[in-house]
Formats: C-alpha cells, structure tokens, sequence
C-alpha cells in the first residue's frame, strides 16, 4: 500500500512539473510574439544608423534624442531636394527619475556647421540630413546625443486625428492664422478640415490639420519664439492623451505614423523604451538660446538671425536646465565657437545700442519654412 502511494505521489509531482513547464513555455511564447509583433510593427520604420561626435562631453544618468519636423512637401525627399528641420527639440531623458525635459533650438539661431562655416541651426539636416543636424547640436551644445527621430507634416496630424484631437486655447489672433495656414497644411497632407467661425478666441478642439497649422504660426508677437512654445504645448497635448488611450488607440498611432517616421534608433531599443513608457513624465520646457539678439542684419549674411548674446553662458544655463545634478565646464571647442560668433556679429555677453537682447519674443515674420 505504501509503495502504491509513493508511486502516486511521484506522479503527482511529475505532472505538477510538467504544469509549471507547460506554464513557463506558454509565457515565453506569449513574450516572444509580442516581440515578433513589435518588430513586424517597426519593419515600416525608416532606420538611419549614425555616426556622431559627442564633442567630449557625456552625460551620465541621461538619455538626450534630437527631435526633428522637416518640410518635405512635395516629395522633397525622394526627389534628392535637400529637406529642412524646421522644428529643433533636444529631448532629454533622466534614466533615474523618468522625467523628460524638451529644449526647442530656434531654427535661426546662429551656430557653427560643419567645415567650420556659421549659417542658422536648421541648415545643418538640409546639408548632410540628421547625422550633421545631431553633430552639430553636440558640437555647439556640449551635448553627446547619439538618436535622432524625424517626422513629417502628415506624422503629426495623423497622431493627432488617431488621438481624436486635442483642446487648444487660442487667442483672437491665433484663431485668424491657424485659418490661413490650414489652406496649405490641408492640400500637403490630404485631410480635411472646418475653419473656425468666427474667427474669435477661446478653447478649440482641434483636427490633425488644425494642431499642425497651429504649431506653424509665426505671425505673432514673439515671432519663432513663439511658434516654439505652441509646438511644446501641443507635444504636452499630445502626450497627455496618449498616456490616457487604450492599447487599441496605441496600435492605430504605430500604424498611421511609423512609415513617416525616420530614426537611428534599432527595434529592440524601441521595444525596450516603450516598455516603460507610461513611467516617464513631461517636465519642464524652454526654447534656446536663452539669452539672444535679433540684429537687423548681420555683417556678410543675409536674411535674420538669432544671435545667442553669449554662447558658451547660454550653454552654461542649458546644462543646468536639463541637468542639474551634473557639473558642467564648457569644452575649449564651444569656447571657441562662442567668441567665433561673438566676433562675426559684433554681438557679445554685454548688451548693445543697435541689437535687442531678448530671453524670448521676436518681430521677425520672414517665414522660410514650416514648423510643427
């Protein structure tokens, strides 16, 4: 009876490991396929490894990616047209405390570019595409991005419209421009759209074709400085809704945007980020230089600039912005950038009778591109 008893308690526990087994396989399979999915999802990424300069300087504890929205209308790209980046953020991650900062770079700002040469930030990605557009950030910034992401007008109001809009104030005058410039917008991306009437101000629910057209604003007070603070608003818009839509909503977003997104980051480390990705908060945001001058002119160069009124003390501020547990001293080579741009404008830490030094706010309205 007792050897019956044993050879039933073997089984028992024989069948119980083959349960645990049977268990851990259908969890590995599970985990596996939604590996599979994601990577099958990511397969109409646009990937672009790069090779970048960190200039020297890293940042322990931080994950910092370029952001970039480029005016490829009309099939610029494809056709070898050079493609600009009218929209600039330094979007930086602290791996400890899952904060997200974002630094919007004026696309006029005068920085160095590659050969040495000084032209505004967003001629860099129109030169040599994002791998000199991160290179130069890193080079004038202290910086050591490694990522970039670009996307395009129709990326951005397809996550829009896949979040079922966002809720903007605008002001009287906001309410006018976003009318004119949705003309475009909408014959670019090939949605629709309803003007507000009356043109008054006040909290709108906003379309795909609508948030766009309000991110590209530029003909207000404070100019592109302005137009920089919409466009972090309807990011914060944007990542708010997100945060709150079901995985359905997250599926619809991967596939209306992942084919007009561009980046060097590789699947797995999209996967391994997106694990986490309801942890991370939004923090705070500004727009860079902090300091800065918008000269009628500057000497040898056309068109309007925004001169950082001290470089290197502008990078100082931006390093204790984005990191203010790090120690920072400007590297010889961002010294030597500062006092180069410092000398071609004529425009230095002291303030001067013919520029107007300014944290924001511009008067400038000469609209060379789209930002969004």
């Amino acid at each position: 009876m007792a050897k019956r008893e044993e050879i039933l308690r073997k089984r028992r526990k024989r069948k119980r490991r083959r349960i645990l087994v049977l268990v851990i396989e259908v969890i590995i399979l599970a985990a596996l396929s939604v590996v599979a999915y994601g990577i099958f999802k990511l397969g109409s990424l646009n990937h672009l490894s790069l090779n970048v300069d960190n200039n020297g300087w890293t940042q322990e504890g931080y994950t910092n990616i370029a952001l970039f929205g480029t005016d490829s209308r009309e099939g610029a790209a494809e056709n070898g047209e050079p493609v600009r980046s009218d929209t600039i953020i330094v979007a930086s991650l602290n791996n400890e405390t899952k904060e997200v900062k974002l630094v919007s770079v004026y696309r006029d700002t005068m920085l160095e570019q590659e050969g040495q040469h000084y032209d505004k930030a967003n001629v860099a990605y129109a030169q040599g595409g994002p791998e000199e557009a991160v290179n130069m950030l890193n080079r004038n910034l202290d910086l050591d991005i490694e990522d970039y992401v670009s996307v395009n007008f129709l990326a951005m109001a397809d996550v829009v419209d896949a979040l079922d809009g966002v809720d903007i104030e605008l002001t009287d005058e906001e309410v006018v421009h976003m009318n004119n410039y949705c003309v475009e917008t909408s014959e670019v991306t090939g949605k629709s759209y309803e003007r507000i009437e009356p043109e008054v101000g006040g909290t709108y629910h906003l379309n795909g074709v609508q948030a766009v057209s309000y991110a590209r604003i530029r003909y207000t007070a404070g100019g592109d400085f302005t137009r920089t603070e919409r466009q972090r608003l309807l990011i914060e818009k944007v990542v708010e809704k997100a945060k709150d839509a079901g995985i359905v909503k997250i599926n619809e977003i991967i596939d209306a945007v992942l084919p007009e997104v561009s980046t060097s980051l590789s699947a797995s480390e999209i996967l391994q980020m997106a694990v986490g990705v309801f942890d991370y908060t939004l923090g705070d945001s500004k727009g860079f230089p902090f300091d800065s001058a918008t000269p009628e002119s500057v000497p040898g160069y056309s068109g309007s600039y925004v001169v950082p009124v001290g470089l290197e003390n502008n990078v100082i501020q931006l390093h204790e912005f984005l990191f203010p547990d790090e120690e920072y001293t400007p590297t010889e080579k961002l010294t030597s950038i500062s006092d180069n741009i410092a000398y071609i404008t004529g425009i230095y830490p002291e303030v001067t009778s013919d520029s107007t030094t300014q944290e924001s706010g511009s008067e400038s309205t000469e609209d060379n591109g789209y930002g969004y």
